[in-house]
């Protein structure tokens, strides 16, 4: 699983490169987008530490770490759009962008799903 999920961050970070650093577009705005990638883990991380009720399937702690990170993801795919509307880069460096925004949100989704279940962890270990 891990080889997996490594192989398909490698994939979307070449997408993101790919719409950066080819010669035809030759700009390199869109890897601000890589500020959502850091900070999309985080609100659910927050939330996860802070509920103490884990057998509840829905709290308000999570549902508001949710409604972040959906905020989060809307505006990793929001920001290369704008950025081609007002012509700062290329719609096919948009499209290498928002393809590898996929693949790379689709990764840290699957790495939740695969390694958050685990109950074993505790914070005292650090």
């Amino acid at each position: 699983a891990l080889v997996g999920l490594s192989f398909s961050g490698a994939i979307g970070l070449t997408f993101l490169m790919l719409g950066c650093a080819l010669e035809y577009y030759g700009v390199y705005w869109p890897l601000f987008v890589l500020v959502f990638y850091i900070i999309c883990p985080i609100p659910h991380c927050i939330a996860r530490r802070i509920s103490d009720d884990t057998d509840a399937a829905s709290s308000a702690c999570r549902e508001l770490a949710y409604f972040f990170t959906t905020g989060i993801v809307v505006s990793a795919f929001g920001l290369p759009i704008i950025l081609a509307r007002v012509e700062a880069i290329k719609w096919g460096a948009c499209g290498l962008v928002l393809a590898g925004n996929a693949v790379i949100f689709l990764t840290i989704l699957g790495f939740f799903l695969v390694f958050g279940r685990g109950d074993d962890f505790s914070w005292e270990q650090w």
